[in-house]
């Protein structure tokens, strides 16, 4: 309880109890026992204080016009005494179902060793792989109509139950979801309190692994391929003949009888089909009747996919965000010291062009150095560096530059697979060298052939060659840490070695 306690984030905003996270975390060592003996007695009575059914409900814009509640989204603002709790059931619970095997392997959402990025890179890896050999590909996204927040309670706990999760554990869940009441608060003035009859709330430490469980069964029937990050889903099959068509139309089917059975809805304007490959037929598909739409971008996860497979509109999407923020900073920040301003970038500018980046990393020069200058810009925003080369900037703020940052990101991510630090199997994109008689360190990798440039400079075929050059001490390391050092004592002695 005490290291759960100390490892609260202490910025993070308190909720209807107003017991501030600082304050927890702080006292932990005074309160560690008193909140083991609230746990305690909680689990024995599978009962929660009133206190922690309360949440300030907070509305974080996503997307499009600001004066829609839509789109908004809900997050809630609870006891953190109760989230140190509810970790406590998270973790046993997500062992459990980690240790048996019950989540399908096509959810990437909540899980250790799972992100958006091995949800792109799985399914890139795929689609890429098949259009590489001249099949054309649909893939059609879909979209939950509010999906957190009209999990029916009862149907959850039965779906809990049978992941075989009962007793004592339970009855505290049950008692968790019962009875929850919430008000919104924006800038100060709060709402009147209502009742919360459906839904797990979104900001909870329990509610993400909970919905995992809940929709964990809807892609038990489908024939073709599903992929998940909790809510967003995207299912896709080959398309060679008009039956392969009509599969994927039937599984859409399928999954509109699941949401009809467990009382989900799909905003079928919201789901879109896109078309991979030669598009020599571009198949129309339907939901509950109403044709879906087709479209040659795409936003996924954050990362904005076209029907090309080219990363231009993605590099120009990320630049923007990252220029903006950047503009932000230079008309607001009036003490531009070098320290102030390199914490800045690296905090608020320089992830909206590293986002993901081992999933849409540019190959052509003219995307490369749209997002370079991003990094050049900033730096000569420093009144002490202006007067000095791009390189002498970095030098002086010790920054690499942003195309050798993506190719050591590439060798991470192919670690964490070799390393198995990440859940997806490392043979799902690479397959080892069997052939003992060529130089190198013990663990190269097979060079595939590919029949398009797109496929040659994907994730899984580009980074062949810069892992088979590493050192035998670089990929033996230990743990990740280990590795990111040993990568950089190479750049040391081979400047080359990150750069194209």
């Amino acid at each position: 309880m005490f290291k759960k306690l100390k490892s609260l984030k202490t910025d993070k905003v308190q909720g209807p109890d107003n017991i501030s996270a600082k304050l927890l975390a702080t006292t932990a060592d005074l309160l560690a026992r008193p909140v083991y003996m609230i746990f305690k007695k909680s689990l024995q009575e599978g009962v929660l204080p009133v206190d922690w059914k309360a949440a300030n409900v907070s509305p974080i814009h996503k997307s499009g016009s600001k004066t829609s509640p839509s789109n908004y989204r809900p997050i809630s603002l609870t006891s953190h005494v109760c989230k140190v709790i509810e970790s406590l059931f998270r973790d046993e619970i997500v062992q459990h179902l980690e240790f048996n095997g019950l989540i399908n392997d096509s959810q990437h959402g909540f899980r250790k060793g799972r992100s958006c990025l091995t949800n792109l890179l799985t399914f890139l890896d795929k689609v890429s792989g098949y259009v590489d050999t001249g099949t054309d590909v649909d893939v059609i996204f879909l979209d939950f109509a509010k999906a957190f927040d009209k999990v029916p309670h009862q149907r959850l706990i039965g779906k809990v139950q049978n992941h075989g999760i009962d007793g004592k554990v339970l009855n505290w869940i049950s008692n968790w979801l019962s009875g929850r009441v919430q008000r919104v608060q924006v800038k100060g003035v709060s709402s009147t309190w209502e009742m919360v009859t459906s839904g797990v709330p979104q900001g909870s430490g329990l509610g993400p692994i909970l919905f995992l469980i809940y929709i964990n069964d809807m892609d038990d029937e489908i024939m073709n391929q599903l992929l998940k990050f909790a809510d967003d889903t995207k299912i896709f099959s080959i398309i060679r003949t008009d039956e392969e068509a009509d599969n994927l139309q039937k599984d859409l089917d399928t999954l509109l009888n699941w949401t009809n059975d467990w009382q989900m809805q799909f905003n079928v304007k919201k789901c879109k089909v896109m078309h991979l490959g030669k598009q020599k037929q571009n198949h129309q598909y339907h939901i509950n009747g109403n044709q879906l739409e087709s479209v040659k971008t795409e936003k996924d996860l954050g990362v904005t996919l076209s029907a090309d497979l080219k990363v231009a509109q993605q590099c120009s999407n990320a630049c923007s965000k990252a220029n903006r923020m950047a503009g932000l900073i230079k008309r607001t920040i009036e003490n531009k010291d070098k320290m102030i301003m390199l914490r800045l970038y690296k905090t608020l500018v320089r992830p909206h062009v590293e986002y993901s980046i081992s999933a849409w990393s540019p190959h052509y020069i003219k995307d490369k150095n749209q997002i370079e200058k991003v990094q050049r810009r900033f730096t000569k925003m420093i009144p002490e560096l202006r007067g000095l080369t791009y390189g002498n900037r970095l030098k002086a703020l010790k920054l690499w530059t942003l195309e050798e940052r993506r190719n050591r990101a590439d060798l991470i991510e192919v670690f964490k697979l070799f390393r198995g630090i990440s859940t997806l199997p490392f043979e799902n994109f690479f397959q080892l060298d069997m052939d003992k008689r060529t130089r190198g360190h013990s663990a190269k990798l097979k060079k595939s052939r590919c029949n398009t440039e797109l496929r040659r400079h994907f994730f899984s075929e580009r980074v062949v060659n810069r892992w088979n050059s590493l050192k035998q001490a670089t990929v033996e390391a230990a743990e990740v840490n280990s590795f990111k050092r040993l990568l950089d004592r190479e750049r040391l002695t081979r400047i080359d070695l990150f750069m194209d």
